[in-house]
């Protein structure tokens, strides 16, 4: 008999704790930008992202041969970075054969959060390779919305629910979760235009440059697709096999 798997969605860090099994595969959505900016550094050739939870830590890999260093908080790339958080930064660069270290504000803590699980990154620009991997793999998994600061966010959760969605159209998986539930009904609000349903969200109000609107509508719509899915394995994402 096939034992169907459990698709869970978590909100936020500050709730992950009560997610947290060890077993689950878990899927770390930062969509804007940290997780869209994963997937386009391996799409455009980075060989390896090290996230980290400190600028510090990343500065650490500065100087070292064929490693980049990243940093954002609050929405900024902090001075003394190569890179910042925009995933133009890589598309318009020549990062191929690289190693990229990274630092956000919120995706790199939930990379940490849950690495004692096997863990995985997602975004637009991945999420047709990330249902396919969590098919073929047939594990119970969480989705895990990084949000802003320990809070709910909308754009982290309207990712989950179209991630849920896909994996609810295959019969290996079910859900009984209200976080997935009310992610599925976000995403099915806001699909036909989630740039304008974002409108009034605290992201966009936090920083409403040119760069970070051509960001957002990047990772809402990106023009790149990636098979890729990046696995977090000995400190660091790598290409899944």
């Amino acid at each position: 008999m096939n034992i169907k798997k459990k698709i869970q969605v978590c909100f936020s860090t500050d709730q992950f704790e009560k997610y947290a099994d060890g077993i689950s595969t878990v899927v770390i959505v930062d969509l804007l930008r940290a997780t869209s900016v994963i997937s386009t550094a391996f799409e455009c050739g980075i060989n390896a992202v090290i996230p980290v939870t400190t600028a510090e830590e990343a500065l650490a890999f500065k100087n070292i041969d064929n490693h980049i260093v990243a940093a954002e908080r609050n929405t900024l790339r902090l001075e003394g970075f190569d890179y910042g958080n925009s995933p133009f930064h890589y598309i318009n660069s020549d990062v191929r054969g690289k190693v990229l270290a990274l630092t956000t504000t919120n995706g790199t803590k939930a990379i940490h959060l849950a690495k004692e699980h096997k863990v995985i990154t997602a975004s637009f620009v991945n999420i047709d390779a990330v249902t396919n991997y969590l098919i073929k793999e047939n594990n119970d998994v969480i989705i895990f919305c990084s949000g802003w600061k320990g809070y709910f966010n909308l754009e982290d959760t309207i990712f989950a629910g179209a991630l849920s969605e896909q994996l609810l159209s295959n019969s290996n998986f079910l859900s009984n979760c209200d976080a997935l539930q009310a992610a599925v009904q976000l995403y099915l609000s806001a699909k036909s235009d989630l740039f304008g349903y974002l409108k009034d969200s605290a992201y966009r109000n936090r920083n409403n440059s040119e760069e970070v609107i051509k960001d957002t509508h990047f990772c809402l719509n990106p023009t790149i697709k990636s098979d890729v899915v990046p696995i977090f394995v000995n400190d660091r994402l790598i290409r899944s096999k």
